[in-house]
């Protein structure tokens, strides 16, 4: 006699469907610019105070900046960003005017927020037993009354998204602060926040990082006089 097979129980799974490269975000330049210089910088740690603008050394970088970047051509630019802060809105405002935008506030790009530090000469700060903690162990630092190194890298990793994900396959420019921008530089090279501060961001200079679904490519940091167009992933 023949022998009755049991129909089977196990499951098919369904076969695995590859993405198809086209449904892949689209890769965004994020150009990082550092506002201009100020009467502070250098001086005090203004910090989050307000009514504090560009001086005419700034004002010239600035005009500086958006040379480079409007040299990248009409239409390369897709939007400006700048945090709520004065001087970071005067630097955007010319690179705005170079490529034919408007300045749009990001509230995650504004500057770490110092607490009781706000405004403090950087000569007294230097003397105190906690500055050391600030260069050496950041990662474990709260201002007094403030932000936390670790709070303000997740806020501006987390606003620089934001804005990759409205941008997709764009350049868009975001004009912040030093710590800001050197946070986001140590974020995307996968560098510890404990060695951020060996990141050096001048006064109007541009770094940029280019995201891709694959993780984020640095193309430039602390950029003073380069051809941005240049800027390519070898």
């Amino acid at each position: 006699m023949g022998t009755t097979r049991r129909p089977s129980t196990k499951t098919k799974r369904p076969p695995r469907r590859r993405a198809k490269p086209g449904n892949q975000p689209k890769p965004t330049l994020v150009l990082l610019v550092r506002h201009g210089r100020t009467p502070t910088t250098g001086k005090l740690l203004p910090g989050r105070a307000p009514g504090l603008h560009l001086g005419d050394e700034g004002r010239a970088q600035a005009a500086r900046a958006a040379e480079r970047i409007g040299a990248l051509g009409k239409g390369k630019v897709a939007a400006v960003y700048a945090s709520p802060m004065e001087r970071t809105r005067e630097t955007a405002a010319p690179i705005a005017r170079a490529v034919g935008l408007r300045v749009r506030t990001k509230k995650g790009l504004i500057e770490a927020d110092f607490g009781k530090w706000t405004g403090r000469k950087l000569g007294e700060l230097y003397k105190l037993p906690e500055w050391s903690q600030v260069q050496k162990y950041p990662s474990g630092f709260r201002f007094p009354g403030g932000e936390s190194f670790a709070e303000m890298q997740t806020r501006m990793v987390g606003a620089i998204h934001e804005l990759v994900a409205a941008h997709p396959g764009e350049t868009i420019v975001a004009t912040s602060h030093a710590d800001p921008i050197k946070a986001a530089v140590a974020d995307a090279m996968g560098t510890h926040l404990d060695l951020f501060q060996r990141i050096v961001v001048g006064p109007c200079s541009i770094s940029a990082i280019l995201y891709t679904p694959g993780g984020p490519v640095v193309l430039a940091v602390n950029s003073m006089g380069d051809d941005l167009t240049s800027l390519v992933p070898s």
